[in-house]
């Protein structure tokens, strides 16, 4: 069951918090300045599977977020930068393999509570990747979309922080992709799985951001 550990009463704070645990070394901060213009705003599995009370796999804290990642596809809509949505689907006869067996239940295709979640504001035209693994360049033609779009720069929000979320950011560190990792556009089932990873992330793969550091900057 998932902790309530974000709210909009506390966000603020939790935010704060948290950068301010994370110390970015200041060479760090010189070396790796957000360029807006060749990014691409990556909202990973903010779908029905993980956002509607009715399905066991709820993520209390993942709501919180929404207005946040809003504001940011409203910024880059208006100035015309790419926005992907990736979607934790099985297609039918698809195998789920050993996340199947990890989880024992993963969220299908056609089904509803595999639709992006409808307070999101995603289009019918927007980029959207279904995919099968944590992280959103396994088995999709993510990588190949980016140097399509000359794109250098991932901004990476959505769910889970530690599980599709890190999975996507180490692999995009790995193809010599920027990431910047934004800290309260992202959720995990409870702050410790939350927090753990954007320890982890900060130390060898991604720069934390908040929200209004990627709206001042858009």
């Amino acid at each position: 069951m998932g902790e309530n550990y974000l709210t909009k009463q506390n966000i603020s704070s939790k935010t704060k918090k948290w950068l301010a645990g994370l110390n970015v070394p200041p060479s760090r901060k010189e070396k790796f300045k957000f360029l807006p213009k060749k990014s691409v705003l990556l909202i990973i599995d903010m779908q029905e599977f993980f956002l509607n009370k009715k399905s066991h796999a709820f993520i209390p804290a993942a709501k919180t977020i929404v207005p946040n990642i809003n504001s940011m596809i409203e910024k880059y809509r208006k100035r015309e930068y790419p926005i992907i949505f990736t979607l934790h689907a099985l297609k039918p006869g698809e195998k789920p393999g050993i996340m199947g067996r990890w989880w024992s239940d993963v969220p299908r295709a056609g089904s509803p509570l595999s639709k992006v979640y409808s307070s999101l504001n995603w289009k019918e035209n927007d980029i959207t990747l279904r995919k099968s693994r944590y992280s959103a360049f396994i088995g999709t033609n993510l990588d190949q979309i980016l140097k399509d779009m000359e794109i250098d720069t991932l901004v990476i929000t959505g769910i889970m922080t530690h599980l599709c979320c890190e999975s996507t950011a180490r692999d995009a560190f790995m193809r010599e992709y920027e990431v910047y990792f934004v800290v309260d556009a992202t959720a995990a089932y409870n702050e410790t799985l939350h927090v753990s990873s954007l320890k982890t992330l900060t130390d060898g793969f991604a720069m934390p951001v908040k929200t209004d550091t990627i709206l001042m900057e858009v």
